[in-house]
């Protein structure tokens, strides 16, 4: 019953969101045709007879409302195109050509709409410069606002039919042709010029070591060798009454997926991930297994993989204050099983690390974990002196999860 009651209480947060998410499907397969992806570079693999063609994982969507394209060769030709189709799309046909897609080609600075004649749009696109492609969401009449951009400027912008979901595109026609892809970057309207510019979230991190922030982006750049190769985030200020949960989206799970979420004590050691070490819990997304204070690891939830979204909160006790001491009787949640501890031999050994053992005493509160909206399970704590402070960590090549800090606010 009390889980019941948990359940049904992280629902009626939910109900709070200002845009409901729809849950995704836990894995996504994008499609290429006469392309090489090598990380985010994409290059033409053809014989320039032939369109090569890429077509992402997952459409634009009102949390991801925007891509960019750099272009780092122009190969013989530069028949580079940048822009939108349907999942489904003829991968021997470049963005633009075919009903439902619309794109804006580098040679030529035109506008495809679903025809392979072109209109007059933009200044042509060349070595170095940067196309960038979104929606807007502020159209109505079934209609679904597309605008382009070039080296962080509007180019122009066009209305099409809401008719389908629109998944990032890129076309190449040329031999030696190169392009970086950056399919999560954000922006954001100025109001004062109408310019785009980048909405960067670096305020809202108090640590960074070994990671990369790009907006809500967070992406590992450690050497992803050892454990001590650990990259941390922690956010600025703990979790409190007020913002009492955060979620990440796994947009990458790199080479082994070793991404942890959860919270910390704000001095928690830089190359130690959340959980490991005294004064943390997380939730790991390689094997499912809780770490709190300890390099042993419960059985706890399912994995998790890319596309993912992992969540964590606190149930604060009622009446909570942070001058409040130790008051556990004001729960009315009994406190989750303890599973039998498994040793995680990639994990360090408790036995070196004079930082890990049981936590210091001080105010319970119930810490839970979730995956894709449910609830994984419980655990109750000892809230550190000054509180838990939301603490991501990631330890493989090319891992890289996006962020909401407070996706419970409304």
């Amino acid at each position: 019953m009390d889980d019941i009651n948990l359940h049904y209480r992280f629902l009626n947060w939910r109900r709070r969101i200002r845009e409901f998410r729809e849950v995704r499907p836990v894995r996504y397969r994008e499609r290429l045709k006469r392309m090489l992806r090598d990380g985010d570079v994409l290059r033409y693999h053809g014989n320039s007879d032939e369109v090569g063609c890429f077509v992402a994982a997952r459409p634009l969507s009102k949390r991801s409302r925007y891509f960019e394209v750099t272009i780092v060769d122009t190969g013989v030709r530069g028949m580079i195109a940048v822009g939108l189709v349907p999942h489904l799309y003829k991968l021997d046909h470049q963005p633009g050509w075919l009903p439902n897609s619309v794109a804006f080609h580098a040679d030529d600075g035109k506008l495809y709409n679903g025809n392979t004649v072109g209109q007059q749009f933009g200044p042509k696109c060349c070595r170095g410069d940067r196309i960038g492609c979104g929606i807007s969401l502020d159209s109505d009449d079934g209609q679904l606002t597309v605008f382009f951009t070039k080296n962080g400027k509007e180019v122009g912008s066009l209305e099409v039919p809401a008719v389908e979901a629109l998944y990032p595109a890129v076309g190449m026609h040329s031999l030696g042709e190169e392009v970086l892809l950056d399919l999560h970057a954000e922006w954001r309207m100025e109001e004062d010029d109408g310019l785009m510019i980048v909405d960067s979230h670096e305020d809202d991190w108090g640590r960074l070591h070994d990671i990369r922030v790009s907006g809500t982006l967070l992406e590992y750049t450690g050497k992803g060798k050892s454990i001590v190769d650990v990259g941390l985030a922690q956010a600025l200020r703990p979790l409190n009454t007020r913002f009492h949960y955060y979620e990440l989206e796994i947009t990458d799970a790199g080479e082994k997926c070793y991404i942890a979420l959860g919270l910390a004590r704000k001095d928690y050691p830089k190359n130690r991930h959340p959980g490991w070490s005294r004064g943390s819990i997380a939730y790991h997304a390689d094997d499912g297994k809780l770490f709190q204070g300890s390099g042993v690891g419960d059985a706890f939830g399912p994995r998790c993989f890319e596309g993912d979204l992992m969540g964590c909160g606190i149930m604060f006790p009622r009446d909570f204050s942070h001058e409040d001491g130790d008051d556990a009787d004001d729960w009315d949640l009994e406190m989750f099983p303890q599973p039998s501890e498994v040793q995680n031999d990639l994990y360090a050994s408790n036995d070196d690390d004079d930082d890990e053992g049981e936590d210091l005493e001080g105010t319970k509160v119930m810490v839970f974990f979730t995956r894709n909206g449910k609830v994984v399970g419980r655990r109750e704590v000892a809230l550190p002196a000054g509180g838990f402070y939301p603490t991501i960590g990631m330890m493989s090549t090319g891992e890289k999860v996006k962020v909401d800090l407070h996706p419970l606010s409304g």
